[in-house]
This record gives structure tokens, sequence and C-alpha cells, in this order.
């Protein structure tokens, strides 16, 4: 079991406030090298002409990857529609990968076609991620042409906006799962989401963010002592998953009257034509 640690920080802002992208080529730990450069080949030789671009996101480009824990999480930019290429591979891959490199504790292939990250007028997570949290490992970078972020309602509503429906997509994966690993798997996902969540409901107080759990939980629960065991607890399943559905669902039932209450009072004062993307910067 993954003790849980003070560790993790908010983004740093620039004079404008806008995050500054601490992610450097330099800051990956020489022990993640190989992983990097045999993922790189794997989406150039399966991928040809339709690749163009790739990105590494997450901790490790931060110099903050711990061994064995952390994920390698990639976004890769394709030319062609996703729907018009063949991604069959894509699962194996990965596994083989998991397999090979024991340094990390996952890792993530993501696919987005280049003109579906094109629009730059409203909050979309995957150019914010590539612009703030993210290097180009190869290709084009694309970041250049994307606006600069701030700690705001935009990106606060992308962690709000969807919150009632992925709790209850989670319940419905969850509900009579015997499979553990796929448990385990949205038992993580779940608690990631409900963590920045609890972050996004007073990031227009704190004008800070971070994708980092414990910095989120601690910032929630000085604004919510009340709630601050039931956030401590899905801190806990975030970094520890269990296997045991039914406990899940209890404790998701639990959460799920207060958090979606939160989310509703959020909408109705900042977004409340439930828009999923909005404006950035207005």
């Amino acid at each position: 079991m993954t003790q849980i640690k003070k560790i993790g920080r908010f983004c740093a802002n620039d004079d404008g406030g806008y995050i500054i992208n601490e992610a450097n080529q330099t800051k990956i730990a020489s022990v993640y090298k190989d992983l990097i450069e045999k993922v790189i080949l794997t989406y150039k030789n399966m991928l040809g002409p339709s690749l163009h671009s790739i990105y590494i996101r997450g901790s490790i480009p931060r110099g903050l990857g711990i061994l064995g824990v952390s994920d390698l999480d990639t976004i890769c930019i394709t030319k062609q529609r996703t729907d018009d290429i063949d991604l069959a591979w894509v699962s194996s891959a990965e596994e083989e990968l998991n397999n090979s490199f024991p340094c990390v504790n996952g890792i993530e292939m993501s696919f987005y076609p280049i003109e579906d990250i094109c629009d730059t007028d409203t909050f979309s997570i995957i150019p914010f991620m590539i612009k703030t949290h993210s290097i180009c490992a190869f290709g084009e970078d694309v970041s250049l042409y994307f606006p600069s972020y701030s700690a705001d309602k935009a990106i606060a509503n992308h962690h709000i906006v969807h919150l009632q429906n992925q709790i209850e997509q989670a319940k419905m994966e969850l509900q009579d799962n015997e499979d553990k690993e796929d448990v385990l798997d949205c038992c993580s996902w779940i608690m990631k989401i409900i963590v920045r969540a609890g972050l996004a409901f007073v990031l227009d107080y704190e004008k800070r963010y971070t994708r980092d759990l414990y910095p989120a939980y601690e910032v929630f629960a000085k604004h919510y002592p009340q709630y601050k065991p039931n956030m401590r607890q899905a801190l806990e399943y975030a970094i520890n998953p269990v296997s045991d559905w039914k406990q899940l669902v209890a404790f998701l039932d639990e959460l799920e009257e207060w958090l979606v209450r939160e989310a509703d009072n959020w909408l109705l004062q900042h977004n409340p034509h439930r828009l999923r993307n909005m404006k950035l910067h207005p």
C-alpha cells in the first residue's frame, strides 16, 4: 500500500497570472528515457504518415515522477480523424510496454486529431494539458499556437460540469463487476476526478491550479472542513484503489448527494446554461 504523502505542488503563475509550463526535457529522469524512446518508436511505426506529434505529460516531465508509482501519460496528435485510423493495436502495445518497463505504474497512449484541438476560443482539456503540463517529444509543437491559461472559471468548469455524469458512469461500471482489475482502474479514475473537482469548487478563491492530488485535497479541506474526512477517503482510494465494488458504490452514494449539490450551486452561479466548454478569458 502506498502511503499518502504531502507531495505535489501548485502550478507556478507568471506576472500576468497565467500558468507556467514547468515540464522540460531536462527534468526527465534517465530511468524513463528508454521507455519514452520505445513509446515514440511504437507511435511512429504504427501510425506512419498519420502521426503529427507526440507529447509526454504529467509528473515525469516535471521531474516529479516516483519510480514504479507514476504513470507515463502520452498524447498523440494525428493528421487524420481517429475513426479513420486502425488503433486495434493500442491495448496490446500498452500491455507489452507495461510488462517491459516496471519503472512506471502504467502507460497511457491517447489520440486526438489535429483539427479537434485547434479551437482556441473555448476551454478544452487537451490543448490545456499540452500547453501547461507537457513537452513535445516528436513532431511540430502545436502548443505554440495555443493561448495562455489562468486558474479561472473555464478550467474549474471542466472539472465540475461533467461531475454528476461521471459519478453515475462509475457506479454503473462498478455495479456487479467481478473483474478486479477493472474495478481498480475505475476506482482510481473516479476518485481522481472527485479530488480535482474539490479543487475546482474553490479555484475562483485560490487562483491556483494543480493536477497533483494532495495539494488539491488540502486546499479543498481548508474551505470545506465539514467534508474533509470524505475527501481524505477519496484521496486514499485514488492512491490505493480497492477491488470491492460494493464498498466503492456505497462510498460514491455517500459522496454524490453533497458533491452534486455543490456542483449545481457552482454551475448556477458561474455557468447556468451548463456549457461543456466555457469561453477563455471572457
